[in-house]
């Protein structure tokens, strides 16, 4: 069995609201299904991110059922509109959400003052962390400095598209980590990843996070172990911890 901290996937429970994105609608994929496929992969989850969809909205309510199921050391990361009262904030913390995501890459609208004034309030407020799902072959120069400014915050799925590999190497050696996450969508080869594992890992032990993106919506290719394979002969042992469970621990469960 292949320890990891997933730390990012979906959970997509018919009980609960989904919203159309970009004409999409997924499948559902609930708990069991969830904690079922990975015990098939011969992969044990002692922790991780739900993260929230685009197809999921601003819609909050199945993080309970979601975090109650799976257990304390699980978390939620969340969609939120701009005017989110503090109070609203507090309340989806004592459930279990401890981060915000920005989903730019499927069509969120924020200006980067937006984005820094909320990811800086709830900061403050109870320590969240910040997520930004965009493409980094083609943010503006006002979006890239302002990664550089936010409190905790990391980058998804790789950044999705290939982008410099010295921006790449800015943005670990500024301590934002990159989700190892979504091999079945990004613009790498799979050759091309294994580079930049190997490239990025040396230039910050802390700065690879990895994570199933299960179910793998609208994905080229699902999550399978083949994933984690490729991880394992890319990087010794060490850095395999590192990747697969405990740089994820210490930024999801650590303040």
């Amino acid at each position: 069995m292949q320890k990891i901290f997933d730390s990012h996937f979906h959970i997509i429970d018919p009980k609960f609201p989904l919203v159309e994105n970009q004409g999409f609608v997924p499948d559902f994929y609930t708990v069991n299904d969830y904690l079922n496929e990975l015990q098939e992969l011969s992969i044990e989850v002692t922790g991780g991110a739900i993260v929230s969809g685009s197809f999921q909205g601003y819609h909050q309510d199945y993080f309970t059922d979601a975090i109650s199921e799976l257990g304390n050391h699980f978390v939620g990361i969340t969609q939120l509109p701009f005017d989110t009262t503090n109070e609203e904030i507090l309340k989806l913390n004592d459930i279990g959400i401890k981060g915000i995501r920005f989903n730019l890459y499927r069509g969120l609208s924020a200006s980067p003052k937006e984005i820094k004034e909320l990811s800086e309030r709830v900061y403050k407020i109870c320590n969240w962390k910040t997520e930004l799902y965009l493409n980094l072959q083609t943010i503006d120069k006002d979006l890239e400095e302002l990664i550089f400014t936010l409190p905790k915050v990391s980058i998804d799925h790789l950044g999705m598209q290939k982008c410099s590999m010295d921006k790449l190497k800015k943005i670990v050696n500024a301590d934002v980590p990159i989700r190892l996450t979504g091999f079945g969508r990004v613009g790498y080869e799979r050759d091309e990843i294994r580079e930049l594992i190997t490239i990025l890992y040396r230039e910050n032990p802390n700065s690879l996070i990895f994570g199933s993106d299960l179910p793998s919506t609208r994905a080229n290719y699902r999550f399978s172990y083949d994933d984690i394979q490729l991880i394992k002969e890319t990087v010794g042992k060490e850095a395999q911890d590192r990747i697969f469970f405990q740089n994820g621990e210490n930024w999801y469960l650590h303040k």
